[in-house]
């Protein structure tokens, strides 16, 4: 990791220092994704099963799990495996139905406006497979989507090379009642739900993380004439943390590393007021990694990483703001105190002891957030992001009246005239 001092740095460094992976020019993926939908929309299903037995390596003979295959799960689970996820779904469901939006009505003038929301028919959750099984994920979006009535429910996420589906996924899915689970994974699978094949229902909104190829093919989709809306622009994930100079060293250096073993390209910041903690953390780094199973691409992680010295918290906050960090931290004094200061973060993780993987697995808070600087403008996925909102109004006579002219002289400055008209006829038949 590099350790810079921000108010030593031009801007032009500060930005660079921020940057993240450049994901958004590779021409080779954006054609590689473009050559993969094509087929899936061409060929349908034996597309996937090429695919699945290309990149998967997997021979499938159905794309769909059976009940046979459900029923088998949760034998081969042991106990506390499954009380572990019972009990992180039921954190997340607690969590998801207090943000669950609420209609409202109310009456002015004579006008009663308001707004009721409705699930999204039909919704497509994928779910990454590579070297473990993603279950916190399928909660982490099965969940909500259950919450919000969404009628129709597929998931889709690759199977291993047996052509199987993890039990954990399988025993999740099914205590959210999850029972379509497509063996397809990749870009492929975003295709498939976005435009439909012989045994995939199109969906019109896919929800879920993955690799590049994942990420534009969602991306790819969404712009495409009949093809599915993306829960979020996403890149690599990452974190930021704040620290100051009575941080724990061995906490802040454990939670930039839990994050850094997420992929080769995933972004690591810490931003603290004490140079002396900077490399107290750094020395742990050095120490903790030995014993991590994933310490290959944790080092490839953090080769693009920083060790940032500003002057004060304020400073450290306006740098936090700045990057917009999927996932933030507050190793500092008073850090419940601090959140007014938070601007953009995907979600935020107050104090020493709630590191990010409390929040990855089973708070009951969303671990599917913007990255890549996105929260600027996004937010986490919650249960809104299943439905749609829906406002209504009601004019009465009198509410007509009351704004009827208001309504007439705003058309007429728009040169609307039929918009005008169709305000001064009822005017005239109340007269």
């Amino acid at each position: 990791m590099k350790l810079v001092d921000w108010n030593k740095l031009t801007e032009n460094e500060k930005i660079k220092v921020l940057q993240r992976s450049d994901i958004s020019n590779d021409v080779v993926l954006h054609s590689t994704v473009a050559e993969i939908i094509q087929s899936v929309r061409d060929k349908g299903d034996s597309a996937l099963f090429e695919y699945a037995k290309k990149f998967d390596k997997a021979d499938l003979a159905s794309l769909k799990v059976s009940p046979e295959e459900f029923e088998a799960a949760a034998t081969r689970l042991n106990e506390q495996e499954k009380q572990a996820i019972i009990s992180a779904a039921e954190n997340i469901k607690y969590f998801h139905k207090q943000s669950a939006p609420k209609g409202f009505e109310y009456e002015k003038n004579g006008i009663n406006l308001g707004k009721i929301y409705r699930p999204i028919d039909k919704v497509g959750l994928y779910v990454p497979g590579g070297s473990a099984p993603l279950v916190s994920t399928l909660l982490m979006l099965a969940i909500p989507a259950t919450i919000a009535n969404c009628p129709t429910k597929i998931l889709t996420t690759p199977p291993n090379s047996n052509g199987e589906i993890a039990p954990a996924i399988l025993f999740a899915a099914s205590m959210c009642g999850i029972d379509t689970i497509y063996k397809v994974g990749g870009a492929q699978a975003i295709a498939a739900m976005a435009f439909g094949t012989e045994a995939i229902t199109k969906v019109h909104k896919i929800f879920g993380p993955g690799n590049k190829f994942v990420t534009e093919a969602k991306i790819q989709v969404s712009l495409a004439i009949g093809g599915a809306a993306l829960d979020m622009p996403a890149g690599p994930s990452e974190v930021l943390v704040i620290a100051d100079k009575d941080a724990n060293a061995t906490f802040v250096a454990s939670d930039l590393l839990a994050q850094a073993e997420h992929d080769k390209d995933a972004h690591v910041v810490l931003v603290t007021t004490c140079e002396t903690l900077a490399v107290k953390v750094f020395d742990e780094m050095k120490r903790q990694i030995e014993y991590l199973s994933r310490k290959s691409i944790i080092i490839e992680s953090l080769k693009k990483s920083s060790i940032i010295i500003a002057s004060d918290i304020d400073e450290c906050f306006m740098i936090s703001n700045r990057y917009a960090p999927e996932h933030l931290i507050l190793h500092i004094a008073n850090a419940k105190e601090a959140l007014n200061l938070v601007q953009n973060a995907g979600s935020v993780f107050v104090g020493q002891y709630s590191p990010e993987s409390v929040g990855d697995y089973a708070s009951g808070t969303n671990h599917v957030l913007p990255t890549y600087g996105y929260a600027n403008m996004y937010s986490g996925l919650d249960t809104l992001a299943f439905m749609k909102s829906i406002s209504f109004q009601h004019v009465s006579a009198v509410g007509i009246k009351h704004i009827g002219p208001t309504v007439e002289t705003l058309a007429s400055l728009e040169g609307l005239d039929a918009h005008k008209n169709a305000v001064t006829v009822r005017l005239e038949s109340l007269v």
